[in-house]
């Protein structure tokens, strides 16, 4: 007799066997990309190749969706020989504010970024910057280069024919739009020119980040420093996207469903909440944080064991966020993922609610899946809840999101502690909340 998979296993499955293939595909178009960018150092040395990009297949086989991957052109220069004027002051919590490049007058090994085809000299520059290294003029030289690039290594075969075509290159908003054939799949690339900065990046005060990662991998990561990267035709902003994919990387060495987790509610995302890709909705970074914020509120192994409740775990916290309409960055809890997101909040908090009470609908992938659904698994209650952390930050605790987990009946967890501390907000909600008993 043939072994019952449960359903959430059994969709576990269905998206782990694409992930093999598109990392593959994923990997064939990255190096049609690095004999562009070989080509485009050739050409002008200021423009680097970066070699260690070995987390890009690695979420690219996570993730369902087919929007726009970010891949760095690091710059040849010392971030530390510049002089870096920031705009304004910010809050630690909101992160670094934008800042211009100067370029000092008595700096050595600058030369060759101080020609006019990416230098701007400034009369409002003291007596210690000669003037600035301007994005909007890197990026056009940058642009320049690999259409040369492209139509070189075409020319002498250096890719394969119809991998990639220079008049597919568009010049978008502060990056490089790049169309890539790897098969029959087309991988699109947003390029974007970086500069490495070995500056550390603070940890948020009052939440203990590292408990959610294996031990001195959040210091070790947040270590790297982060990048500068384009925020507009004169300014540059600090980019974490690097790090925050490494430290998704190391949940990936720890026990459980962390990643499945993550790959399960994206796949849902793009079939579901999306409409397969055809209607706008939250991105794979957007389920990427979320699963980072889960990692520390929930970092006991048990919470991880069961894949079911493994993904409860990230729905409690995502519901959290849209019924909020706030999702803190990861590193700089200041800064709203969705206030610019331009996305429909309510229509999408009604689809993700609508899942986590009855998710056996969007998990039937076949016809031998279909039957009937169990009963919803919460009531009207569950919004006045969701809206707590919004009138209190306090509320973005393990004991909080407990209580939404044992609202959906996935609680499970044994330690004594934890229940206790789940009681206590239990009681505080139920007042607050104003449910009957």
């Amino acid at each position: 007799m043939a072994v019952q998979v449960p359903l959430w296993h059994h969709y576990l499955q269905a998206v782990r066997s694409r992930a093999a293939p598109r990392a593959q595909d994923f990997q064939r178009a990255e190096d049609v990309l690095l004999k562009v960018l070989e080509r485009v150092h050739a050409l002008d040395p200021r423009f680097l190749v970066d070699y260690s990009r070995d987390l890009g297949a690695f979420q690219f086989a996570l993730r369902s969706s087919e929007e726009p991957l970010a891949l760095e052109v690091p710059l040849g220069l010392d971030a530390e020989a510049l002089l870096i004027e920031e705009l304004s002051a910010a809050e630690p919590a909101d992160g670094p504010a934008c800042c211009r490049l100067g370029v000092p007058r008595e700096g050595t090994g600058l030369e060759r970024w101080t020609t006019d085809d990416v230098f701007s000299a400034s009369a409002e520059s003291g007596a210690d910057c000669r003037g600035h290294i301007v994005p909007s003029k890197v990026l056009r030289v940058l642009r320049d280069l690999l259409v040369a690039a492209i139509v070189y290594c075409k020319h002498h075969s250096l890719v394969a024919p119809g991998s990639l075509n220079a008049s597919s290159l568009r010049e978008e908003e502060l990056r490089l739009s790049l169309l890539v054939s790897s098969g029959w799949r087309t991988i699109h690339f947003n390029m974007v020119p970086v500069v490495r900065r070995r500056c550390r990046v603070p940890t948020p005060e009052g939440t203990p980040l590292a408990t959610g990662f294996p031990e001195g991998s959040l210091e070790r990561i947040l270590d790297q420093g982060v990048d500068l990267v384009p925020a507009g035709a004169q300014h540059w902003r600090a980019s974490t996207d690097h790090l925050l994919t490494r430290l998704l990387g190391a949940l990936g060495s720890l026990p459980g469903h962390r990643l499945d987790s993550l790959s399960i509610l994206d796949h849902v995302n793009h079939e579901s909440w999306r409409d397969s890709g055809q209607s706008a909705g939250l991105a794979f970074s957007h389920m990427k944080t979320v699963l980072l914020w889960a990692s520390v509120l929930f970092p006991a192994p048990a919470d991880w064991a069961d894949l079911e409740g493994a993904v409860y775990r990230l729905l409690v916290v995502l519901l959290c966020c849209l019924a909020t309409r706030n999702l803190p960055h990861f590193l700089w809890p200041g800064q709203n993922l969705l206030q610019a997101s331009g996305l429909d909040l309510g229509s999408l908090y009604q689809r993700v609610e609508g899942f986590a009470s009855q998710p056996e609908a969007s998990l039937r992938i076949h016809v031998t899946h279909l039957g009937c659904s169990p009963p919803p698994r919460i009531d009207n209650s569950i919004k006045a809840l969701l809206q707590l952390p919004a009138s209190d930050p306090a509320y973005w605790t393990t004991a909080y999101f407990d209580v939404l987990l044992d609202k959906f009946q996935v609680f499970n967890i044994q330690d004594k502690d934890r229940i206790v501390a789940m009681q206590s907000i239990f009681w505080k909600t139920k007042t607050l909340c104003g449910e009957e008993s």
